[in-house]
């Protein structure tokens, strides 16, 4: 049976309640069951039979269920604990709240990226406390523990936004760092934020141990004069304010209505792709990436989440079970069905490197060519990751490319299943009433969306976004700035006309440091009405709610002597989404010539994270990683 769509009455209510953490009443429905007490059955059969969604019913009194034994049971915490050498340790937990009891049980982290920085995550602290319940009514002991996170979209076009992908690597090497200290068995990570998601992957793939990631959930559209509206319906509407086409009332109302409470951004942006992508690879729950932040699902979700670890602690599964070439595949295959962000070549990339698996692009070139977009999901479709809840979820449509033969359905799962047993009794379609995902005989576009480019301007390579409606190529004049405040500022000004082709450098990994996502530019363009006159490249990143004809990633970076560097204004460039290129028309010897006099630009940091990120991270082709 379908859910009936939120009516704008119930959405604006939900989301002015859930501005209010301790007030959401979905929120206090979903954790105070009216239900009959928790019983060693009930508990068990979360922890045994998580792949079919055990029912969840909580209760204040402690929960006594047999202690699950066997594969990596107390395989960390055992040695931390144990013995008579050991109890100042013991001595230090007992403070926590550890009883005798809990030392015979396995320790469950909890790794939350709880913080009230941004809406993305500041709900993730009850979803902390229903992981908690889980891991402990399935017999472990729950250890919960906090990492960072920080805000893409309050930083984006500022210095702070240099910090964005460096908090990928805190938040990996964190979490890294309180598990193997603490000697913890495996753990649960809840993660709401763009790099929340792949920094928390790239923890469990280094860590190798059992763990089940938990995606904070998706926020619901704000409304504005009648119209759902999200975070990039205000960075459009300052391109629409700079153009004199919104007056100051008009960007106030956007500014206060388009994010009404807790949760990611809403359309097919970073947060969603990545959550997304990490389904398909086997890490989360099913269905874990289509539920609302407020919502009783979410909470069940968490709650299965710790009892899932405990149950892949008896089985002995690990991340290097369920991470393998196959299941890359299958996470490139749905985000690109799903017209996902650039961002996911660069994290998929990165997990990858800390799985031990080979992914490079042209990994994703090859899948890219035989699988379509199905999903008409902003930020160049209609609809946002609410809707495609509303409607079943990702589910469907991993059933439908499944029995495509586009997904490998022999991979291991977290919920010791593989994909093809999770999937085995969910609905082959979402029904013919419904304009959200497309069949494949009519697909948004027959291909990826997300395209690999080579050649003289990248030779290591560089990604576009190209959903089709901007066209296959575009060649035009470069119009050099060698930072995004510069762009920014000309763009804002008029100074970009029909045929300019924007060049954004020295913000690449190294350059900027950190790689900076270029939201404003190219939300400021379509906000112009400029966006299928122009085009953008850059050895930056993109947000996952940019469109338009945009390249991101060029390699080698600008910083590094990349071509980028020796580009002059009213250089041709030419941008060939068919034949996959980019260029610049100079020859060999005038490109020589130029190298000659570059030089590289001294480092913009040399003190503090961002200098040593600089330091040590790797190409953007490379995933930006700094462990290489």
């Amino acid at each position: 049976m379908k859910k009936k769509a939120t009516s704008s009455r119930a959405r604006k209510t939900v989301a002015k309640k859930a501005t209010t953490a301790r007030r959401a009443p979905v929120r206090k429905k979903a954790v105070r069951r009216p239900a009959s007490k928790v019983t060693k059955k009930t508990a068990r059969k979360a922890a045994k039979k998580v792949a079919k969604k055990a029912t969840r019913k909580t209760t204040r009194k402690t929960i006594t269920v047999p202690i699950p034994k066997g594969g990596l049971h107390r395989a960390f915490s055992g040695p931390l604990v144990d013995g008579p050498d050991r109890a100042p340790s013991r001595a230090m937990l007992h403070a926590t709240g550890f009883t005798r009891e809990d030392f015979s049980k396995s320790q469950i982290g909890i790794a939350s990226t709880w913080s009230m920085v941004t809406p993305c995550n500041m709900h993730i602290d009850k979803l902390t406390d229903e992981a908690v319940k889980g891991a402990d009514a399935a017999g472990g002991k729950a250890v919960p523990f906090n990492t960072i996170t920080i805000s893409d979209g309050i930083s984006m076009g500022t210095e702070g936004m240099k910090y964005s992908l460096v908090s990928r690597e805190v938040i990996a090497d964190s979490i890294e760092t309180v598990v193997g200290c603490e000697g913890l068995d495996g753990f649960v990570a809840i993660g709401g934020c763009d790099k929340n998601m792949p920094g928390c992957l790239m923890a469990m793939a280094r860590l190798n141990r059992p763990s089940v990631f938990v995606y904070g959930g998706t926020i619901l559209p704000g409304l504005c004069d009648g119209k759902d509206v999200d975070v990039v319906s205000v960075f459009e509407a300052v391109g629409q304010h700079a153009a004199n086409n919104l007056d100051d009332k008009g960007l106030q109302n956007v500014t206060e209505t388009a994010i009404p409470g807790a949760g990611s951004c809403g359309g097919m942006y970073t947060a969603n792709t990545m959550a997304s992508a990490i389904e398909a690879l086997g890490m989360s729950l099913p269905n874990s990436s289509a539920q609302a932040a407020i919502s009783a699902d979410k909470m069940r979700d968490c709650f299965d989440a710790g009892a899932a670890v405990v149950y892949l602690l008896t089985k002995g599964i690990r991340p290097s079970d369920i991470l393998s070439k196959e299941s890359f595949e299958n996470a490139i295959t749905l985000i690109i069905a799903l017209g996902g962000s650039t961002n996911a070549v660069l994290h998929l990339i990165a997990m990858a490197h800390e799985a031990k698996v080979k992914l490079s692009l042209k990994d994703f070139t090859r899948m890219g060519k035989k699988t379509p977009v199905l999903a008409d999901l902003k930020p160049s479709g209609k609809f946002v990751m609410a809707d495609l809840v509303r409607i079943g979820g990702t589910l469907p449509l991993m059933k439908m490319l499944l029995n495509e033969g586009l997904l490998h359905g022999d991979v291991m799962t977290v919920t010791g299943n593989t994909m093809k047993k999770n999937l085995a009794k969910v609905p082959s379609s979402y029904g013919p009433k419904q304009t959200i995902i497309r069949g494949f005989d009519n697909p948004i576009k027959k291909n990826s969306h997300l395209v690999i480019l080579k050649g003289n301007l990248s030779p290591d390579g560089a990604v576009a976004k190209i959903s089709g409606k901007e066209g296959a190529s575009f060649t035009g004049k470069a119009r050099v700035f060698n930072s995004e405040e510069k762009s920014m500022k000309a763009i804002l000004k008029g100074k970009i006309k029909k045929g300019d082709v924007i060049v954004i450098r020295y913000e690449g990994p190294k350059g900027g440091p950190g790689m900076r996502e270029m939201l404003g530019p190219t939300a400021a363009i379509m906000g112009r009405g400029l966006g299928d006159k122009v085009a953008l490249i850059t050895d930056g990143r993109f947000s996952g709610g940019t469109h338009g004809f945009v390249v991101g990633h060029i390699t080698p970076e600008a910083f590094d002597g990349g071509p980028l560097a020796l580009l002059k204004d009213g250089d041709k460039v030419t941008i060939d989404s068919k034949k996959r290129e980019l260029r610049v028309k100079l020859s060999k010897t005038q490109i020589t010539k130029r190298r000659k006099s570059w030089k590289q630009p001294k480092p913009n940091y040399k003190r503090g994270v961002l200098a040593k990120y600089a330091k040590l991270v790797s190409s953007a082709s490379l995933g930006a990683v700094t462990d290489r």
